[in-house]
């Protein structure tokens, strides 16, 4: 299965890695407030790499990373998996933010992202060891849409540069993906799309400005595998760790994902597998990225591609049940 991006013309496989994951731990920062975890726990690299190398012989060439996962190191491991496959990818990372490479903290500074973009890119470019990036996001999710304007001339020189090929823009609000969407090489929007959440308005957009939308979050953090309980816990260098599963409100969210288990299940999937095949079932411009730590979690995501879309049928079902559950 394939998509293409947008108006770029790249043609991508129809599922991306999100390589957030792989950045292992690391903490957002911002001045007079308390740090918190921002990554998804312990890593290996080594198996990151493997990981990395089986979605490549699955057929998967669209690989999503930022400067801030990990403070830089997922992007450096990325770069260090392609040595000599960069040809056969294409590369989506993001900016927006000031990352501490040495320290893996991170935090935001709206004011600097005009002043910090060409010396941004060029750290994404050592890190993942290429000369161009294929799809340049801005990561900053409210960013002012006055500044985004400029930011977006800024973008367009570092296409003629040859740095970038295409530019995105990582954010769930409309208005302010649209200032990106009517520049000339934007070529998609990366947002919110799983089986509990939709983004009726941004899909429509993206048909507008024939951009491709990338589905970050389209496991819901994991939810959408049905392997969590109101019981479940995470490691404290877990950004999960921060949430309570058995708060009323996830109590519900689990509540919704079991009573969808038949439906996503159906023709011999997994869970994961027809949560991916229902965002393919919803619009056809749409790339899930789920993200992932090991080979095993890489082939069962991979395997979703040889079963398809969910049916119509089978859409109106999951529909259904998020509407009987709605809070």
């Amino acid at each position: 299965m394939l998509r293409r991006l947008g108006k770029s013309g790249l043609e991508v496989s129809s599922l991306g890695m999100g390589c957030w994951a792989i950045g292992g731990p690391w903490q957002w920062i911002e001045p007079d407030e308390d740090p918190f975890p921002a990554g998804w726990g312990k890593i290996d690299d080594d198996e990151s790499i493997r990981a990395i190398h089986t979605a490549l012989d699955a057929g998967i060439t669209l690989f999503d990373t930022a400067a801030n996962y990990g403070a830089g190191h997922s992007e450096r491991v990325l770069g260090q998996a392609l040595k000599g496959r960069r040809s056969e990818v294409v590369i989506a990372t993001k900016f927006g933010h000031i990352v501490n490479e040495d320290r893996k903290h991170v935090h935001s500074d709206d004011s600097q992202i005009i002043a910090n973009v060409k010396n941004d890119v060029e750290n994404s470019l050592r890190r993942l060891q290429t000369d161009y990036i294929d799809l340049y996001q801005l990561h900053a999710w409210d960013y002012d849409p006055a500044l985004a304007l400029e930011l977006r001339g800024l973008l367009e020189e570092l296409v003629q540069e040859g740095k970038i090929r295409w530019y995105g823009w990582s954010t769930d609000l409309v208005d302010h993906a649209k200032v990106f969407a009517e520049g000339e090489h934007c070529a998609a929007i990366q947002f919110r799309i799983n089986a509990l959440f939709d983004n009726q308005e941004m899909r429509a957009l993206c048909a507008d400005f024939d951009l491709a939308g990338v589905n970050k979050d389209p496991l819901y953090r994991g939810v959408l595998t049905g392997k969590f309980t109101p019981q479940s816990t995470f490691p404290e260098d877990d950004i999960r760790s921060r949430g309570d599963f058995s708060d009323e409100r996830m109590r519900r969210r689990l509540a919704t994902v079991e009573a969808m288990r038949e439906v996503l299940t159906s023709g011999g999937r997994t869970m994961a597998q027809g949560a991916i095949a229902y965002i393919w079932g919803l619009d056809q411009r749409m790339i899930p990225i789920p993200g992932f730590k090991t080979v095993k979690q890489v082939k069962e995501n991979a395997a979703s591609m040889e079963l398809g879309p969910l049916t119509e049928a089978e859409m109106q079902q999951v529909q259904s049940i998020v509407e009987e559950h709605s809070e």
